[in-house]
C-alpha cells in the first residue's frame, strides 16, 4: 500500500513519520511548498507538486488540514489524480456535512471517504499513539488497518460517514469540560499558596488524575503554553459543536462558557497557544477578588 499524506502541521507531520517508519509512506504535500520538501528529504518520500499528483501516486491520500473549506478545497485539488480504488482518509476535524459532501464529491470518481478524526494531540501523532473514531465503510477501514496501526493505538468503526465526525465532537466538549476543570482547580491550588509541583503528583494519582493533568499541568503553572493542540483550533471545533446543538435546540454550559473565555483569550493575542492557555484567565480570578466566572 502507498500512503500520501496532506497537510505538514505538527499532527500531518507526525503521520507521515510513522508512516514511513511502517513503510507505507510515498508522497507528501503542504500548501507550504518548503515544508513538505523539509519532510520529504527527511524521509526520502516525493514532495509532489500538487495534490493531484500526490493522489496519482498514491492508493491511500491521509488528509489533515485545519477547516472545513480547506478540506472541500483539497478533495476538489485532488480531482484529477484520483481513480477508482483510491480511498481518501480525513483526519481534519470538521463539520458532520462536509464529511458527507467531501463523500460525495469522491463517489462521482468511485473512491472511498473515510472520516477519520483524531485525538491524542501532537505528542499522539508524534509516537503513534492516535485515536481514531472513523466514519465510512467498515471494509474499507479494514482494508487500511496497516495504516491505522501505523499511526494509532486505535481505530474504531464508528458508523456510517459522518458518525467519527460526530464522535469528535463528543471528544472536544469532553476535552472543554476538562480544561475548564483542570485550569480553575490548578489557579486555587496556586492562589492558595501549595506547592504546585507536588499537588499535581498528589492529585494526579488519584479519583482527579487524567492526561490533561499530567501532560499540562507542570507546564501551565509555570506560564508556559506551548501549543500542542491551539486554543484557537478548540474554539474552532467548540464552533462546530455549538452548531450541532443548535440543530437538537439546546446549549451547552460547557460549550457556551468555553467559547466565551477562548474568545476573550483569542482578543489578547493568545489564540495559537496551547488551549491550557486557559490558566491565564483562571488566575485572573484570584486577582482583586473577582467573583465573576464569565
Amino acid at each position: 500500500m502507498k500512503v500520501g499524506v496532506i497537510g505538514m502541521g505538527a499532527m500531518g507531520t507526525g503521520m507521515a513519520r510513522n508512516l514511513h517508519k511502517a513503510g507505507l509512506l510515498a508522497a507528501v504535500w503542504n500548501r507550504t511548498p518548503e515544508k513538505a520538501r523539509a519532510i520529504a528529504d527527511e524521509l526520502g518520500a516525493v514532495a509532489a507538486v500538487d495534490p493531484a499528483s500526490l493522489a496519482r501516486e498514491c492508493d491511500a491520500i491521509i488528509t489533515c488540514v485545519s477547516r472545513d473549506e480547506d478540506v472541500l478545497a483539497v478533495m476538489d485539488a485532488m480531482a484529477g489524480g484520483l481513480s477508482a480504488g483510491k480511498t481518501v482518509v480525513d483526519t481534519s476535524t470538521v463539520a458532520v456535512d462536509t464529511a458527507k459532501q467531501s463523500a460525495a464529491k469522491l463517489a462521482a470518481a468511485n473512491v472511498e471517504f473515510l472520516d477519520a478524526p483524531v485525538s491524542g494531540g501532537k505528542e499522539g501523532a508524534q509516537s503513534g499513539q492516535l485515536v481514531f473514531m472513523i466514519g465510512g465503510d467498515a471494509d474499507t477501514v479494514e482494508r487500511l488497518r496497516p495504516a491505522f496501526d501505523a499511526m494509532g493505538k486505535s481505530a474504531t468503526h464508528m458508523g456510517e460517514v459522518g458518525s467519527g465526525q460526530a464522535t469528535k465532537a463528543v471528544n472536544q466538549i469532553m476535552v472543554a469540560g476538562i480544561n475548564q476543570g483542570v485550569t480553575e482547580a490548578l489557579a486555587f491550588g496556586q492562589a492558595s499558596g501549595l506547592d504546585m509541583d507536588k499537588v499535581i503528583e498528589v492529585v494526579g494519582g488519584g479519583a482527579a488524575g487524567n492526561w490533561f493533568l499530567q501532560m499540562r499541568g507542570p507546564t501551565m503553572v509555570k506560564g508556559t503554553f506551548e501549543p500542542g493542540f491551539k486554543l484557537g483550533l478548540h474554539h474552532k471545533d467548540l464552533t462546530i459543536c455549538r452548531h450541532m446543538l443548535d440543530t437538537m435546540n439546546v446549549a451547552l454550559p460547557i460549550v457556551e462558557m468555553t467559547l466565551k473565555h477562548y474568545e476573550r483569550l483569542m482578543a489578547a493575542g493568545h489564540g495559537d497557544e496551547d488551549i491550557s492557555a486557559l490558566y491565564r484567565d483562571k488566575r485572573q480570578l484570584f486577582r482583586g477578588g473577582n467573583k465573576k466566572s464569565l
